[in-house]
């Protein structure tokens, strides 16, 4: 059996061509009722291939009965969805995402804690040196300087921390680049409920690198043209109502986009698209649910920022109390100078930190990739023949035979 789930060929996009006949996925326990925004024809259901032979699956064979149609949500005379992994097959509430994203770190906590925990120690690593001997002190300001001498002084100040904060970047950019492409094939291979190792998940990312790396600089440079466009009428005009007005718009709009292509990873990564094919595929993915992505995006958001302060404070707190010159900096008011103590203790913080956030927020964005398609494309029909749920069919080139 092939034991890689494959998504849509690249350039498929079923999303948009609606037809009737084809069984619909039950609504999430949390959306059934009047407030359903299902639409009265479902599309065709969404071509699923092996990452590793690329190319459109034939359809499969009609599903057994009690699937489809809105059938397969628990129920009266109803057996439940298949779930097969971590996810049940049909279209998920906020709360199943969520736990869905940390089943996978549960479920395969080996190969997701090896990824992330030798990724981040070595940013960490990285991070100590380059604030220990490649950042320069940052000058403080003199109060009683003049204008002039304030301004140069501002500038080498922002100059310093810019230099710091490069390193930094890059690091950090190279480490979510590996865990991203990574835990996007261990996350796709726990929906179907299978084991993935560290090595067969690098070998299924590794070609994919170079276009990841693409789009993960694209978006940002994107945002940051949008923000100088918003604020230079202000910035050339000297007006300050002016530059935040035109701040504002940009950061909305920034938001928007940002929202819009945030599904582009996963896109990229399973069906094997370019970068702006993987773009228009999430802007087609997330078109008319862009609130409710947003909201899922935002709470992940919210309570992974919540468990890193947790994490980080204590270890902050320890590294003060041990480093002795950085606790005395802070209560005589000037700037402190942490040493190895602050950094290694502070370090092992970030690592912990690192090793349960990163999975969670890959997670979401995978599996919320995953349900848009359950919507739009019928999606939990194609995964549970590549399951291998009884009565669906095997998966495209699965020649075991079933009972």
């Amino acid at each position: 059996m092939n034991n890689t789930p494959g998504w849509a060929s690249p350039g498929s996009s079923p999303s948009d061509e609606q037809g009737a006949g084809v069984p619909r996925p039950a609504q999430p326990a949390d959306e059934q009722g009047a407030g359903s925004q299902w639409s009265k024809d479902q599309p065709p259901a969404g071509q699923w291939s092996p990452p590793s032979a690329p190319g459109p699956a034939g359809p499969g064979p009609a599903p057994a009965p009690g699937w489809g149609g809105g059938q397969h949500q628990g129920g009266w005379g109803r057996p439940p969805a298949a779930k097969p992994g971590v996810i049940p097959l049909r279209p998920l509430g906020v709360g199943e995402i969520l736990d869905g994203a940390v089943s996978t770190l549960r479920a395969h906590w080996r190969t997701v804690l090896g990824l992330t925990i030798t990724v981040s120690v070595l940013i960490q690593i990285g991070d100590i040196l380059v604030q220990r001997f490649l950042v320069p002190r940052v000058p403080e300001v003199d109060p009683e300087a003049t204008p002039a001498e304030a301004l140069a002084q501002s500038v080498e100040a922002a100059q310093a921390s810019l230099i710091g904060l490069f390193p930094t970047m890059a690091l950090s950019l190279i480490g979510t680049l590996v865990t991203t492409a990574l835990l996007t094939v261990v996350i796709s291979r726990s929906v179907l409920g299978r084991q993935v190792s560290l090595s067969e998940a690098w070998a299924e990312a590794r070609p994919r690198l170079p276009q990841l790396l693409g789009l993960t600089l694209l978006l940002p440079l994107m945002s940051a043209g949008i923000m100088t466009v918003g604020l230079l009428p202000g910035l050339l005009t000297g007006s300050a109502p002016l530059a935040a007005l035109g701040g504002l718009a940009a950061f909305v709009v920034m938001i928007w986009l940002m929202i819009r292509f945030s599904l582009a990873s996963p896109a990229l990564m399973l069906e094997r698209q370019g970068i702006l094919p993987a773009m228009r595929r999430s802007a087609k993915l997330v078109r008319g649910a862009w609130w409710r992505v947003f909201g899922i995006l935002l709470l992940t958001i919210l309570l992974l920022f919540l468990v890193s302060m947790i994490i980080a404070i204590p270890f902050s707190m320890i590294g003060l109390a041990v480093d002795g010159e950085g606790i005395s900096g802070l209560l005589t008011g000037s700037q402190p100078e942490f040493g190895w103590a602050f950094l290694i203790i502070t370090g092992i913080g970030a690592v912990i930190s690192s090793a349960i956030t990163y999975p969670i927020s890959s997670g979401v964005t995978v599996l919320l990739y995953v349900d848009q398609r359950i919507r739009r494309e019928a999606l939990d029909l194609e995964l549970a023949r590549a399951a291998g749920v009884a009565g669906y069919g095997s998966a495209p080139g699965d020649t075991t035979p079933r009972s």
